[in-house]
């Protein structure tokens, strides 16, 4: 299990890489040049490749080169573009442009999506039963611990390295898990009837979705992560704009957060051996409320704008997003058909990215129109909506 927990860790790390810059630099660095809210709002666009993911599934699930390797059929040519698309986005003069940088971070998500749903597949495929929690804290802990380095640690190195440095660092740290990728030998799935043709795979998925209690797993999941989405786009431009200077934000939010992040994701794949992994879900979303709060609390001016208020809350917002995150993960494995794992496991996934994406999307305009403050507690109301879908899935049994 230990092997099989280091080669997830490292794959989902690969993933993480493009979407922390995204998600972490680029909105202090868009801000700083005066770019609105409504724009900064919008950059989750940049992640489209996630939300359409699903489209590509049944191909990823039906087509490889065996003598590869079914899964390593598709993640040894997304790493190698990953690595050739960081090595371009280095050579980007800025602010000159910007524009192009923003078209690569897209190109670099979208191979990123691609591999994710053969990652994903490999980890159905891989784990145990009994292993699906560990591994579900691996996925999360890598894919942060890739936002951390691509967001926060590399940026910071760009000061001596420049962006040019960035990159290249990026690219490296690819070129390593590719590497890394190469030497693994991909066992034979165990579960292959329903992949015959894309066709039956889609025939497989209609009849999981037709499952029980399906609906209702597809409405908690899509549910679950709007009003955070909606907190957590603008507080770093709130920041900006309250005269908090970019490398407190990347310390504050993207250091010590992720960090915290990262440990709550430790937890919340503890806890989901220790209770269902629904009831981990419910405990976790209904504590997120209040750091969700106490951030609203700090754009009212209720609290102080300083280290000593600003960092405990994140730290606790941060570590409760990753035990959530780490226990919806395992909800989700849990209730995926293995025959056609990487496809029903990313539609799943798909509904998450796109279920959070409208809080995202309306942030900046919502900050522009109605402010910060209000702004805030609407994402804290809409976080707890999830909580009611919990309830007639306590009776359901895993689809799988």
């Amino acid at each position: 299990m230990t092997r099989k927990l280091v080669l997830l860790s490292a794959l989902y790390f690969v993933q993480g890489l493009p979407f922390g810059f995204q998600a972490t630099a680029l909105p202090v660095l868009l801000r700083e040049r005066g770019v609105s809210l409504e724009a900064i709002g919008l950059l989750s666009l940049l992640a489209l490749p996630w939300s359409l993911k699903a489209l590509a599934a049944p191909f990823v699930d039906r087509f490889a080169w065996p003598r590869v390797g079914h899964r390593r059929s598709w993640i040894l040519p997304m790493q190698a573009a990953l690595m050739v698309t960081a090595v371009a986005a280095g050579r980007v003069v800025l602010p000159q442009g910007l524009h192009t940088l923003l078209v690569l971070t897209l190109t670099m998500n979208l191979w990123a999506a691609v591999m994710d749903i053969a990652v994903d597949g490999a980890a159905v495929d891989m784990l145990e039963p009994r292993e699906l929690c560990g591994g579900n804290a691996a996925q999360v802990v890598g894919y942060k611990v890739g936002m951390l380095t691509g967001g926060g640690l590399l940026v910071w190195a760009s000061a001596r390295v420049g962006w040019q440095g960035l990159f290249s660092g990026m690219a490296l740290l690819v070129g390593v898990v590719l590497l890394i990728t190469l030497r693994w030998r991909e066992p034979p799935r165990r579960e292959v009837a329903s992949t015959t043709s894309v066709s039956s795979v889609l025939a497989a998925l209609r009849q999981a979705l037709a499952a029980e209690g399906a609906l209702w797993v597809v409405a908690l999941v899509a549910s679950y992560k709007c009003g955070e989405t909606m907190v957590e786009v603008m507080f770093k431009p709130f920041l900006v704009d309250r005269g908090v200077a970019a490398p407190l934000i990347g310390a504050w939010v993207g250091t010590y957060g992720m960090l915290a992040s990262i440990t709550g994701s430790l937890f919340g794949g503890y806890l989901a051996t220790r209770v269902r992994p629904l009831y981990a879900v419910a405990a976790t979303a209904a504590a997120r409320t209040f750091p969700l709060a106490a951030q609203a609390s700090l754009a009212y001016g209720v609290l102080p704008l300083a280290a000593v208020a600003v960092v405990p809350i994140v730290a606790v917002e941060h570590f409760v997003h990753g035990a959530l995150t780490t226990a919806m993960f395992a909800f989700m494995m849990e209730r995926v058909d293995r025959r056609i794992g990487a496809t029903h496991y990313t539609l799943l996934a798909t509904v998450e990215v796109v279920g959070k994406s409208p809080g995202a999307w309306a942030s900046g305009f919502l900050a522009s129109r109605l402010g910060y403050g209000p702004t805030f507690v609407l994402g804290v109301v809409l976080s707890v909506l999830c909580l009611p879908f919990v309830i007639p899935l306590r009776r359901r049994a895993p689809s799988s």
